[in-house]
């Protein structure tokens, strides 16, 4: 089994930052990841990253969803990496 490492950053509208972060850190996954820290830096930005045991990096994973489009500059950035040890 691999470790996987799902990212999720999305990019806040001017002043709404703190809001982004909230909606983040409440959404719930359909299952619990192995660990889950979530994250902010400037410019209203937040990115999530979970670790998922799975046979591999295409695994079907639960994801964080899109927020409101009123909420974010862009569509969210996602990335998935393998754990190497």
């Amino acid at each position: 089994m691999t470790v996987v490492a799902l990212m999720w950053e999305a990019r806040a509208v001017q002043d709404r930052g703190a809001e982004l972060l909230e909606w983040a850190r409440t959404r719930e996954l359909t299952h619990e990841p192995l660990r889950r820290e979530t994250f902010r830096s400037a410019g209203d930005r937040v990115l999530v990253i979970t670790w998922w045991e799975a046979p591999n990096t295409d695994a079907d994973l639960p994801e964080l969803p899109e927020p409101a489009a009123d909420l974010i500059t862009r569509p969210v950035h996602r990335w998935r990496f393998e754990s190497l040890g």
